[in-house]
Formats: structure tokens, C-alpha cells, sequence
């Protein structure tokens, strides 16, 4: 039923906590879970949605440590008997999650809310709402504590 679950990570403990029900359904339904992260440029955290053209040395720097905070989750997961994958995609954060998980054809997104209120969740919107709106396809969504 679920053969591919898409979780998206940011590397916080946060948005780790989705990984607990994102192993219990694999184990259930034998799924593969697909590790997503979007890289969003340091330079552009002011500016959520901006994305900019090519990376210096600073980018390649982040997209690498992205990248092998990623490999590290898998490792963990592979060890514990779970197939994993990691992928990492650039741009606005919910529009690029909700794009990868159409382009692999994901069956379900496994993600954390930040618990953003107030003013926070004003300026910088809720990328888990977002993807619930225009998700192709069911999304579990973790409510982090």
C-alpha cells in the first residue's frame, strides 16, 4: 500500500520525530523510506521563498554537510533493517517537497510541524500546511513537542 514514504529532514530533532511513525508503517507495509532535503541557501533564511542562482563555496559547503547528515539517518535506518534512500533538492521548501514527491511517486509524506504561532508562523507561513493542501498523495503530519 505505502511502498515509498517521502520524510522530509531539516536537521533538527524536530523534524526527526516524524521518523518514529515513518519506520512503523515501513516496517508494516515493507516500504521504502526516501529522505528528503531541500537545501535553502544561509544567505536566503531572511527570505524564505527566494532561491538563488548557483552555489559558491559557502552553498557546496551546506549542501555537503546536508548531504551527510542524510547519509547518516540512512545509515541508522539501513542498520536497524529499513530500506533507505536519500535525495536532496533545491527551492522553496513546500513547493519542492510537494514537486519530488510527484516526480518519484511517492505513496505517502511523513513530516514534523515546527508549531510556528503568532507572528513567526505569519512571516514565515507553515510549509506543513502548505504540503497538506497540494500533496499528491496522503501526508501524515507529526506534531512536534
Amino acid at each position: 500500500m505505502y511502498k515509498q514514504i517521502l520524510v522530509p529532514l531539516d536537521g533538527s530533532a524536530l523534524a526527526e520525530e516524524a521518523l518514529v511513525h515513518a519506520r512503523y508503517l515501513a516496517e508494516r507495509f515493507g516500504s521504502k523510506i526516501i529522505l528528503l532535503r531541500v537545501l535553502v541557501s544561509p544567505y536566503a533564511i531572511a527570505a524564505p521563498d527566494l532561491i538563488l542562482a548557483g552555489y559558491d563555496a559557502a552553498d557546496e559547503n551546506f549542501a555537503q554537510v546536508a548531504q551527510e547528515y542524510l547519509q547518516g539517518v540512512a545509515a541508522d535506518l539501513q542498520a536497524a533493517g529499513f530500506q533507505a534512500v536519500v535525495r536532496t533538492c533545491e527551492g522553496p521548501v513546500a513547493e519542492a517537497i510537494i514537486d519530488h514527491a510527484s516526480e518519484i511517486g511517492v505513496d505517502m509524506i511523513v513530516m514534523s510541524t515546527h508549531g510556528r504561532g503568532g507572528l513567526s508562523r505569519w512571516v514565515y507561513g507553515s510549509v506543513a500546511d502548505r504540503v497538506l493542501q497540494a500533496a499528491p498523495c496522503p501526508v501524515l503530519l507529526v506534531r512536534a513537542e
